[in-house]
């Protein structure tokens, strides 16, 4: 099994990242392998609707000048995909939704190519925003046809310096279970 951790986030190494890693080292510890990406390495363009995807049905996106495919194809070869996102004025990042937007699209011209993985969100912010932000991921997997287990609350976290998500124990305690409950049921399913 391969599990995948894409970064929304600007910060490399930020609060994201920080729950992200934990997630992925928990599920390491249960024996599924896991990749971090940081889309602040990558260059996605924002979707621009040609709906070609749709008329070619052959697993790509038209625009082919950034790391859309590369970051997709990881996406199809996961069997988990957690997204995070810090909140950026009451929403994720950006780079986050041109993935997520083209994803999408790419998806479901070739039948709902995500449909029955499992992932779910993690979301960190400075002060509020989280819910937001948390349910605009969540669309995401209930639109695509995922299946997201639960945790013992949302899977979102408070910090704004570098580091200070570490000192919310409910966040770390949240998506640890987050993550054991993904691992869980892969196992169950896989």
């Amino acid at each position: 099994m391969k599990a995948i951790a894409i970064n929304g986030s600007a910060r490399e190494a930020g609060n994201t990242e920080i729950l992200l890693k934990k997630c992925l080292s928990i599920l390491k510890e249960q024996g599924i392998e896991g990749e971090l990406i940081r889309l602040c390495e990558k260059k996605i363009t924002p979707c621009n609707a040609c709906t070609l995807c749709f008329k070619n049905k052959d697993m790509k996106c038209v625009i082919t000048n950034d790391a859309f495919q590369e970051v997709f194809d990881k996406m199809l070869a996961a069997d988990i995909i957690i997204l995070g996102s810090p909140v950026y004025f009451g929403s994720a990042t950006a780079d986050i939704t041109a993935l997520l937007d083209r994803a999408g699209y790419v998806s479901r011209a070739n039948g709902n190519v995500f449909s029955r993985k499992l992932g779910g969100p993690v979301v960190v912010a400075r002060r509020a925003g989280q819910n937001f932000t948390y349910a605009q991921l969540m669309f995401w997997f209930m639109i695509n046809d995922m299946i997201m287990p639960g945790s013992t609350y949302w899977n979102i976290g408070f910090g704004a310096a570098i580091g200070e998500v570490n000192e919310d124990q409910e966040a770390i305690q949240t998506v640890t279970r987050f993550a054991e409950n993904l691992a869980w049921l892969a196992k169950k399913l896989y």
